[in-house]
């Protein structure tokens, strides 16, 4: 008899989790799960994009969206966890936002969509060696790596005369890891000695941006979700140092920099949002999908702490709203 009622009760488990796991589409209304690895203006704001757009194109087909949003403030451990969680919960799709966040969706599900957005280079946080602009798996998304060429170039714009370029990021961030090896090799070529400097968490930035700004003349801090969450921080290391930061991203910029070659984080978010309605309604592949890059990037500057600095920038650069 407890054999039977043991089949009895796996059985209704099996049952269980199989309504959980169906899709909600034939009813119009879809769940979707969103994992965003830390709280920081840029990944919020392609968070609401995201969340914004997919409403919107829902809603003019007479279709609705639940989002489960969670947060994992700055721990992939934690991105894991939420992502399992979302798997149980049945989703239909997921958004990661930020690269440990996509990778954890990625390792969650191999069925379920998956959207990412804030990434640098996906072939760097999947793994994939052969390129081709598509992940050919159940993942696509949005990236929000501006030129790096062009950081490099805007390094040189405004500091001729600087001789070392200090880079600061969280060496846990493969994102920033690429970031650092590309422009890396930009800046050589420019001339500048570089040095690397990384912190493994928020513990440590304000010691390594102390002596980043002791043995460089300028600093670059990539799209860094680390440094964005750390920014007052930083700041209050490198504004009383007199050293200047040109950021990868606006976010930075606002906290910490005096300039940046920015993407709007909202922009990329939206995109990706269309790009989640075209999967869950037309029933698009993510895995042939190409990953999409912001359309433009501006010039902007921090009036603040270049005021602080005593640095005055070119014409062509808008203030930081």
């Amino acid at each position: 008899m407890k054999k039977i009622i043991a089949v009895i009760m796996s059985l209704m488990l099996v049952l269980s989790l199989g309504a959980c796991g169906t899709p909600a589409a034939d009813d119009g209304a879809y769940t979707v799960g969103i994992c965003q690895l830390v709280q920081h203006d840029a990944l919020d704001a392609a968070t609401l994009g995201f969340k914004e757009a997919l409403t919107e194109k829902l809603a003019a087909d007479g279709k609705t969206v639940e989002f489960i949003e969670q947060n994992a403030s700055g721990d992939a451990a934690t991105c894991v966890t939420i992502c399992n969680q979302l798997v149980a919960e049945g989703v239909d799709l997921m958004m990661g936002n930020a690269t440990a966040a996509l990778q954890a969706a990625a390792a969650a599900s191999a069925e379920i969509p998956v959207v990412g957005t804030s990434i640098t280079d996906y072939a760097t946080a999947l793994e994939i060696a052969d390129w081709t602009g598509k992940t050919g798996s159940n993942i696509t998304g949005t990236a929000d790596l501006a030129p790096l060429d062009q950081q490099a170039a805007m390094i040189q714009e405004l500091f001729p005369e600087a001789k070392k370029v200090g880079i600061l990021y969280c060496s846990a961030e493969a994102n920033s890891v690429y970031q650092s090896d590309v422009i890396t090799g930009y800046l050589k070529d420019m001339g500048y000695e570089v040095e690397v400097f990384t912190f493994a968490d928020s513990n440590d930035v304000a010691n390594v941006t102390t002596a980043a700004c002791a043995a460089a003349d300028v600093l670059y801090i990539p799209t860094d979700n680390t440094a964005a969450s750390c920014t007052e921080t930083i700041a209050n290391v490198a504004i009383p140092a007199g050293k200047a930061i040109v950021a990868g991203e606006a976010g930075i910029c606002s906290g910490c920099g005096v300039a940046t070659l920015s993407i709007d984080y909202y922009d990329i978010g939206y995109k990706a949002g269309e790009m989640a309605y075209e999967i869950l309604v037309n029933g698009t592949n993510p895995g042939e999908m190409e990953i999409q890059y912001a359309p433009e990037v501006e010039k902007l500057f921090n009036e603040a702490n270049c005021t602080a600095l005593g640095i005055t920038l070119p014409e062509d650069y808008a203030p930081l709203e």
